[in-house]
């Protein structure tokens, strides 16, 4: 999909995070507070991401996993802008920009802190998964 067809079916903000490395206001997202049970999607292409069993609250404003799905989901790169240095974290498919990966996540489960934007989100709760056609995902829960 080109990036005109995303202006158009994104919103401004989900837009601004994804194709253009945003970062949205910390506090003030969707789902940073969230706890549900379910599957967290890249809210462009539908790749299923991280499950609510390895979120967490980090404290830090934006929602937060151990861990994804699977490595392979992922790309990682280094990330020298604002002054800091970070690693970037990218859905495979899509390749949108979703946050940052730190390593001070809790060490009983591996240590790593994946700061993720809501924006670059969609969550399917676990009562939706078959009706969205994630249900191959439900093993998870």
């Amino acid at each position: 999909m080109d990036k005109s067809d995303l202006k158009q079916i994104l919103s401004p903000m989900s837009y601004y995070v994804t194709q253009e490395n945003g970062t949205e206001p910390p506090f003030q997202n969707e789902f940073d507070k969230h706890f549900e049970k379910g599957l967290y999607v890249d809210i462009v292409s539908g790749e299923p991401l991280f499950t609510s069993m390895e979120k967490y609250n980090s404290g830090c404003g934006w929602p937060a996993f151990t861990k994804p799905i699977n490595e392979d989901v992922l790309t990682c790169k280094t990330d020298n802008g604002h002054g800091m240095k970070r690693i970037e974290v990218r859905s495979g498919g899509a390749d949108s920009h979703l946050g940052h990966v730190f390593e001070d996540g809790p060490k009983e489960h591996g240590g790593l802190r994946y700061c993720i934007n809501s924006a670059a989100l969609r969550f399917i709760s676990v009562d939706k998964l078959e009706e969205e056609g994630y249900g191959n995902y439900k093993n998870l829960f």
